[in-house]
């Protein structure tokens, strides 16, 4: 979604080049997005950019700068590959105790398996700290931040719907598989949304903050 919103806002002579750790992922942009114009794709990881110094005007990352395994490394790379006066913008979740689903989705995972806890929703949700961050980007060589902290609401149709994406359709699903207990998750996490969120079209409070970082001119 964010690659197809960036292709329709920028300029035609503009040069886009999408890219994502996975393959397949990138296979999926291709069909969506096609190929040629003035995109291009490529397998890239976000601490070892295959790209030069002073390469782009901007780097627009979605959601990603927390999986990375050395997020200082990540902002390093990402000012490295931007010219001069370069912005890399970027979006982070707030707390769980801030993102009702994904919180209610959490607790009720964790119940699942006391010795072996199913925890991936603690990693997306974990790297939050504004100062954290502004600290790290301006060692990083940014020299200004402005952060914007977004209040939502996620709805969906059903709690069944919000198990299912969060249980199925992340990688929180390998680690129940895994423990074999997949099947019986989606029950109970369901269960667990539906004491708490009721039934039908649920809702719970969402928020995330987004990052613009300059590099000096």
């Amino acid at each position: 979604m964010l690659t197809r919103y960036l292709l329709d806002a920028l300029p035609d002579n503009a040069r886009l080049v999408a890219t994502d750790l996975n393959p397949a992922m990138l296979e999926v942009a291709e069909r969506n997005l096609g190929k040629g114009g003035n995109i291009e794709f490529g397998v890239a990881n976000g601490i070892d950019l295959p790209s030069d110094d002073d390469s782009f005007d901007a780097v627009v990352c979605q959601f990603g700068v927390m999986y990375f395994p050395d997020i200082a490394l990540g902002y390093r790379e990402a000012a490295r590959v931007l010219k001069p006066g370069g912005e890399f913008i970027f979006n982070v979740w707030d707390s769980l105790d801030e993102n009702g689903f994904s919180r209610a989705v959490y607790q009720a995972a964790l119940s699942l398996d006391q010795e072996n806890p199913p925890d991936f929703l603690k990693l997306p949700y974990s790297y939050h700290d504004v100062a954290k961050i502004r600290q790290q980007l301006e060692a990083a060589g940014f020299s200004e931040v402005d952060t914007v902290t977004l209040p939502k609401e996620s709805r969906a149709d059903s709690a069944r719907d919000v198990a299912l994406a969060l249980a199925a359709g992340s990688p929180l699903a390998a680690q129940l598989a895994d423990r074999g207990i997949a099947n019986q998750a989606l029950d109970i996490i369901e269960a667990a949304l539906r004491r708490e969120f009721g039934y039908g079209e649920v809702s719970a409070p969402m928020q995330a903050t987004v990052i613009n970082a300059k590099l000096p001119t």
